[in-house]
């Protein structure tokens, strides 16, 4: 390999590098679940573990830890899905406080990483696309 292609090549992995930042968020799936709210599997139905905003989630057994995710606070991000444009590229914080298997209102998919209320789904997908690729990482 010559000096000049070497030198290319350094240059362009540098460059790589410096543009794409590693990241250390998960990539899962979600889904939404409708009113009304009432976790049982976390504070019970206390409604001071709902934030204001109302951006909260169920989690799904993938995320669930026996109960340890109750209060964890995640960065949701709509990745894909199998609606076209249904990502808004919003980044929302949201925190768990019901396990989604558990919940009194089913999620309108199972299996999911996450069921997010509807109004969080709503601030990072259109509602129409009941399942949703998402990047999540713990807050």
């Amino acid at each position: 390999m010559s000096k000049h292609a070497k030198l290319l090549s350094w240059l362009l992995l540098l460059l790589t590098t410096l543009i794409f930042q590693f990241s250390t968020a998960d990539v899962g799936t979600s889904s939404y679940y409708n009113p009304p709210y009432l976790p049982t599997a976390c504070n019970g139905n206390d409604p001071t573990q709902f934030p204001a905003n109302n951006f909260f989630a169920a989690a799904g057994d993938a995320i669930w830890d026996n109960g340890a995710s109750c209060g964890r606070q995640y960065l949701v991000r709509c990745l894909s899905s199998a609606l076209r444009g249904a990502c808004t590229n919003e980044t929302i914080q949201i925190v768990i406080v019901d396990h989604a298997s558990m919940a009194v209102t089913k999620p309108v998919r199972g299996g999911t990483t996450m069921a997010l209320s509807t109004t969080a789904y709503r601030a990072i997908a259109n509602i129409a696309a009941k399942q949703i690729n998402i990047e999540y990482a713990e807050v």
